[in-house]
């Protein structure tokens, strides 16, 4: 996999000759819905026209997205614009919302077609979602070739279907079993929030480490030489994490340091139990933090949810993690984290057996022993950094392999 705009047929690779210069990609980037949709697509939307990272001004992008989604809000803020597509989910059973489908869908295909008209596009490039469907079946009306970024372990409807004609499908996970059935498949990593890239990127030698742990301590008010234990649940399944860690905080030990991500209005149970123990110099309470980045730089263990967002970044930044999978949906959280598993960087647990005892039994005895050592070596092997360059890279070649340089 190239790594780098001028191993992947960028703008910059091979000029003609003369003065003529090769005229920018013309893209439609398609997807939405929630921040798992939208934070990938706005890092290669950077990786495509930024040129600190590689990419060209001239890129031409449009976003089609949903009016209902995060997109409506955050594409405009990014400087992106933004074409709007009729939800359309598709049903998992016979209902009424089946019989309407093709009437909704043929009215989301034709939005999908103005956009790609509107910019002329030379490639679609889908995360999946509702948004992309419409997307994906308009460029092969088209003509278009398609490009496709599957963030999850288990593969959307959508994504699933896109990959019958795509030029290209990137994974985040080496597991995920989806392939171009006519094109090439690459493991990439998830795209990468800007934010995140640039603590990868810190972290990438011991002094840039040792400063931003440095850095997160401060603005956080945590001792940097401590060892610490990062513990989020997320916002959906936040409260069973705090009641098992907070049951077991008399167990906390002496030296270590706990930032605990309570989620918003959550906070109040988990401080009272903090106070009570007497922990309240070493067992930090957030409700809510904007600059995850900075709590992330003093982890040394990460307790955490493991949607594939998170899963990769965990992974990126080569830390080691206890992973509790929300015991909802279809059991994808416990497939995202399964190659990190495996590779020995983290364990495990299901929602139901992460209690006080275990707690106590399996997570705060890590903190400073050689095993998390060897988690955190394990956990650094499997880091992949550069997605939103792999990805851009990926949609810059199918404008070379048109002949439209």
């Amino acid at each position: 996999m190239p790594e780098t705009s001028e191993s992947a047929g960028s703008p910059q690779q091979e000029r003609p000759s003369g003065s003529e210069r090769p005229r920018p990609l013309r893209v439609l980037l398609a997807g939405g819905g929630t921040a798992g949709h939208v934070n990938p697509l706005l890092a290669t939307a950077a990786a495509l026209r930024d040129p600190a990272l590689g990419g060209d001004p001239g890129t031409q992008i449009l976003v089609l997205g949903t009016a209902e989604g995060l997109e409506k809000r955050l594409v405009p803020e990014a400087g992106l614009e933004l074409a709007l597509v009729p939800r359309v989910p598709l049903p998992r059973r016979p209902s009424g919302d089946l019989l309407r489908l093709p009437h909704r869908l043929g009215k989301a295909i034709s939005a999908a077609t103005e956009a790609i008209e509107k910019v002329k596009a030379d490639v679609v490039v889908g995360f999946g979602g509702y948004v992309s469907t419409p997307a994906y079946l308009a460029a092969r009306k088209a003509g278009v070739p398609v490009v496709i970024h599957e963030q999850n372990a288990r593969p959307g409807l959508a994504n699933r279907l896109g990959a019958s004609w795509a030029q290209a499908v990137a994974l985040t996970f080496a597991s995920t079993r989806l392939k171009a059935s006519k094109g090439c498949t690459e493991v990439t990593g998830l795209p990468l929030r800007p934010a995140i890239a640039t603590l990868v990127a810190q972290r990438a030698t011991d002094e840039g480490t040792r400063q931003a742990r440095v850095e997160g301590a401060q603005a956080l008010g945590l001792d940097p030489d401590l060892p610490t234990l990062l513990v989020t649940g997320g916002s959906l399944g936040a409260l069973h994490v705090n009641e098992s860690m907070t049951g077991a905080a008399d167990a906390l030990p002496e030296g270590a340091q706990v930032v605990h991500l309570t989620g918003r209005g959550k906070d109040a149970p988990v401080r009272e139990a903090v106070e009570a123990a007497g922990l309240a110099d070493r067992w930090h309470v957030i409700d809510y933090l904007t600059t995850m980045e900075d709590a992330l730089a003093v982890a040394d263990l990460v307790v955490c949810r493991s949607g594939a967002g998170t899963v990769a970044e965990m992974e990126a930044l080569g830390l080691p993690c206890i992973y509790v999978p929300l015991p909802i949906g279809n059991g994808e959280q416990r497939l995202n984290a399964a190659d990190h598993v495996a590779a020995g960087g983290a364990q495990l647990v299901d929602d139901k057996d992460f209690t006080a005892d275990f707690v106590r039994r399996n997570v705060f005895p890590l903190l400073g022993s050689t095993r998390l050592a060897d988690m955190a070596a394990a956990s650094q092997s499997l880091g992949r950094a550069g997605a939103a360059r792999a990805l851009a890279d990926l949609a810059l070649e199918q404008l070379k392999e048109a002949g439209h340089e």
